[in-house]
């Protein structure tokens, strides 16, 4: 038997209206249940785009004996240049390093620090990696090279970082999980709440013969436009959290926060995302919760 999609969409607005103390309970549900989704998915992709901001950053030091010669520090620079992990590299003179551990010495050694000078003071090549998982490979590469003192590198500090970056995003990627499900659970008792109010209706329809699926069908429109319209609130509650984000990193272009800032692409994915559940669980929540009204 078909169903008329104008008597489903006539049937569907009138229950909605009939009910709209149930309606806007789950529009309300679907939206805060989504909106926490939303936000979790929001800092997750901010923390991965910092750690990928920070990763971009990291710095690797091939340091010159003082008594190098201009050929053997060239022939460095050479050879790091070519390595297509290697973002960039920056020459420093023995006189460039001096003048900055000068002021960091005086701090630290007041006049003491005036037995450093130039002289014994190292050139070197600061490099920026693209990937800081090869600033090992770099240290070991070049450590014996002809001229080269030492090679140093945060690798304790890549370490942690990748381990911290981990771990928070598979503690949000699990909180997002947990509110899925629990937003599932509340968004489908909620429907359920709705349609057992109205069993008597539905009864009724059975006993005229209307099969299931006419019965069904309108129910599970009912459901799609209250996960719509809840993930809409919730889509909201997304932009407002990445305008946020950018009002309180402007101006702050080293902060943690100015490197959370997410593309105009990666706020469109999540409401997306977020618009999709809700359609899927306001439906399949629907179907659900009708099929115990119905001798499926």
């Amino acid at each position: 038997m078909a169903v008329p999609m104008n008597f489903v969409a006539r049937e569907a607005g009138s229950n909605l209206w009939r009910n709209r103390l149930m309606t806007v309970a789950a529009i309300l549900t679907v939206a805060v249940s989504l909106s926490l989704v939303g936000a979790a998915l929001f800092l997750r992709q901010g923390v991965s785009n910092a750690t990928t901001e920070w990763q971009h950053g990291v710095s690797v030091i091939v340091w010159f004996h003082p008594s190098s010669s201009i050929t053997e520090q060239r022939a460095v620079g050479d050879e790091l240049a070519q390595l297509s992990y290697v973002k960039s590299c920056a020459y420093r003179t023995q006189t460039d390093n001096y003048n900055q551990g000068k002021k960091y010495l005086n701090g630290l050694l007041g006049s003491a620090s005036s037995a450093v000078t130039p002289a014994v003071t190292p050139a070197s090549d600061n490099c920026v990696l693209k990937n800081p998982d090869e600033a090992g490979a770099i240290a070991a590469a070049f450590r014996n090279q002809p001229g080269v003192r030492n090679v140093s590198y945060p690798s304790q500090a890549i370490h942690n970082m990748e381990n911290v970056t981990r771990t928070v995003q598979l503690a949000f990627l699990i909180v997002a999980l947990v509110l899925l499900a629990s937003a599932s659970a509340l968004i489908v008792n909620t429907i359920r709440l709705a349609i057992f109010s109205r069993r008597k209706e539905v009864s009724v329809m059975k006993l005229v013969g209307a099969t299931n699926w006419f019965i069904r069908i309108p129910f599970m429109l009912e459901g799609l436009v209250q996960g719509v319209a809840g993930a809409v609130v919730a889509g909201l509650v997304v932009l407002g959290l990445d305008w946020r984000l950018n009002a309180a990193s402007a101006g702050h272009f080293t902060s943690t926060l100015y490197k959370m800032r997410l593309t105009g692409g990666e706020v469109v994915l999540i409401i997306v995302a977020v618009g999709i559940v809700g359609l899927l669980v306001g439906t399949l929540g629907s179907a659900f919760a009708i099929r115990r009204f119905l001798d499926t």
